[in-house]
């Protein structure tokens, strides 16, 4: 029954993906986002069964299908693992996965090839379960690039722009370099151990006693590489910014819920590598921490609505690598949760704005929209105040949990996850104002269209604000369920729940009168000031730097993109050229060898005969000489 349950989860997704492929065209716009939509909501139905039996018996569901590589004593099973943080995660993977589906059922209407779009969304919910489902290193890496791929295929979904198709060339590129970290680190404990499954690895590195440490360092390492590609750390992280070409639900889906969650979920599940290597684990705290802050400055001037959400996802997987780096596995996959509701709410309140705006996405251009569209305004008010961690939204749970678990382990780290934290709320509310206060700064034309988007695309809206408020109580401090929960994975989540002590309220105080210092910053600067961020040719001093990104693709561009570039160039110029004239110069030596020797075959009889002759002579001769 459970093996059953798992291949409809699995494939129902993967049966979408094909009926849209071969029959979306003829089923009509309609009908190709319902088959669509509907194939991720029995993936979501069956998720919540699996859900309801394992937090009864606590007990993981271990399928095995079939025996798909044997070397040796080397076996790799292609089988899934159903226990409590991968039935944890793709609840909001089938779950906000089906409310983005009916999104952009609405959202895509217009669109020439929706049914295309619908193909490649239930083509990368597919992968994502494949991912989180996949019992060993082997089946997850399966989804992992098939996600890789899903997210090519859709950044670039228009790919008439040239534009787009950078952005998902860049995309798929920068996280092929993550993954052959992973890979190298998959091959490392794969040599290590002669397996690749979740449990026998657990069991194995427990066990090993004679294995250098240095190479499970290397190995944590590598895993952690992929993991930066994946879910945008530094330095693989410029990526995910530019991947907002895509439509908005491609933005919500893959870079605010799921894909980019990817690593965080990895590194969860392979915690018991990463709890031995704790200098590594130094590292992921340092790189969550540095990419928290850094991701937070770019936030502050970005005039592009989907940017600013793009820098803020960054900022968010930041902290949940910083929580990671210190063994707090289940206050980040706390954060994940609370992140996925209110993010994928913004992202797609922001396509809700743009969809009102006809593609407009500069906030210098908006203003106002607070009356003409008042369900897309309360949802976004709501998740804004959940990420800027106000009481008593979700967010001020978990990023409360984060920030109070690196002040317990390092202070400086907790001084800059505080300080990114204080940005986020400042920037967060820049986009509030500048987006629906005070007086509306488009076009007559758009003016006079604007009104609220239709119920397909609100009501997703409404779902994900009520969780971004109620989500937090998941996991209230002293009384978690989450950490109750995933107890039987992560040891340590029961028993190192942080009390309320005076420590703690005081950090307390500490993260929300800095929130709302930067809710307050805003507030003075864009309502009682009125002010309009600066045209791009007006901008300058440091704010220019932050504007263009600390130029960090100039960077990457002038040290790896031009040599390459000119590398292959001189490759093309002088070597190919070098290798091409000397094949087509043997091709024309036999050419003109065989011009000249068709000469001898003229026909006459007697020149034959003498060319036997002298032929028997030469044979005649080399025997006699052999002799």
């Amino acid at each position: 029954m459970d093996t059953n349950l798992a291949l409809v989860l699995l494939l129902t997704p993967f049966l979408g993906f094909l009926i849209n492929v071969f029959f979306g065209k003829s089923l009509g716009k309609s009908v190709s986002g319902i088959v669509g939509t509907l194939s991720v909501v029995i993936s979501f139905i069956v998720t919540v069964s699996f859900f309801l039996q394992i937090n009864q018996t606590k007990q993981a569901i271990t399928i095995q299908l079939f025996d798909w590589i044997q070397i040796s004593n080397f076996n790799v099973s292609f089988g899934f693992l159903l226990d409590q943080l991968s039935v944890l995660w793709l609840l909001f993977v089938t779950g906000i996965g089906s409310l983005i589906h009916l999104y952009s059922i609405s959202y895509m209407h217009d669109d020439e090839k929706i049914h295309s779009f619908f193909a490649y969304l239930n083509l990368f919910i597919f992968f994502m379960i494949t991912l989180v489902v996949g019992s060993n290193l082997l089946v997850m890496f399966i989804g992992w690039e098939g996600v890789g791929l899903c997210s090519y295929l859709l950044i670039g979904f228009w790919y008439k722009n040239q534009d787009y198709n950078d952005a998902a060339k860049k995309a798929f590129i920068m996280n092929r370099i993550g993954d052959l970290g992973l890979l190298i680190g998959i091959f490392i404990l794969g040599g290590l151990f002669s397996t690749l499954d979740f449990a026998s690895l657990q069991t194995a590195i427990a066990g090993a006693h004679n294995v250098d440490t240095l190479w499970l360092s290397i190995a944590a390492l590598a895993l952690f590489i992929g993991a930066c590609g994946k879910s945008a750390q530094i330095p693989l992280y410029t990526w995910l910014p530019d991947a907002m070409a895509g439509p908005t639900p491609v933005s919500a889906l893959i870079h605010a819920a799921t894909m980019v969650t990817a690593g965080i979920f990895m590194v969860s599940r392979m915690h018991f590598l990463f709890d031995l290597t704790p200098e590594i684990q130094t590292i992921i705290a340092v790189i969550g921490g540095v990419t928290s802050f850094v991701a937070a400055t770019i936030g502050l001037v970005q005039n592009d609505i989907k940017k600013v959400l793009a820098y803020s996802t960054v900022s968010q997987l930041g902290l949940m690598f910083l929580a990671l780096g210190f063994g707090a596995y289940e206050v980040a996959i706390f954060h994940v949760i609370t992140h996925a509701f209110f993010k994928a709410c913004l992202f797609l309140g922001s396509g809700s704005v743009i969809h009102g705006l006809h593609g407009e996405q500069d906030m210098r251009k908006m203003g106002g929209l607070k009356k003409a569209m008042p369900i897309t305004f309360w949802t976004m008010l709501i998740s804004s105040l959940a990420i800027s961690g106000v009481p008593l939204f979700s967010g001020f749970f978990s990023k409360d949990e984060i920030l109070m678990t690196a002040f317990h382990h390092n202070i400086p780290l907790w001084v800059v996850g505080s300080i990114a934290s204080i940005m986020t709320a400042f920037y967060m509310f820049r986009l509030m104002f500048l987006t629906f206060f005070n007086d509306f700064r488009g076009t007559e034309e758009q003016k006079h269209h604007l009104h609220e988007s239709p119920a397909l695309i609100t009501f997703p809206l409404i779902v994900l604000a009520i969780l971004a408020t109620i989500g937090g109580a998941i996991s209230l401090p002293g009384n978690s369920w989450l950490n109750e929960y995933l107890a039987p994975l992560f040891t340590k989540a029961a028993s190192e729940e942080h009390g309320l002590g005076t420590t703690e309220y005081i950090l307390m105080a500490i993260a929300v009168v800095g929130g709302l210092v930067g809710i307050g910053i805003a507030y003075a600067k864009y309502i009682k000031q009125n002010t309009v961020p600066n045209e791009d040719a007006e901008i300058t001093g440091f704010s220019k730097v932050l504007y263009n990104k600390y130029y960090v693709d100039e960077i990457y561009d002038s040290l790896f993109v031009a040599p390459v570039n000119s590398l292959s160039k001189f490759f093309r110029d002088y070597v190919e050229t070098g290798i091409s004239s000397l094949v087509f110069g043997l091709g024309k030596v036999t050419n003109e060898l065989s011009f000249q020797g068709k000469k001898l075959q003229n026909g006459s009889v007697g020149l034959y005969l003498f060319a036997f002759v002298l032929g028997m002579c030469a044979i005649v001769s080399f025997l006699f000489l052999a002799q």
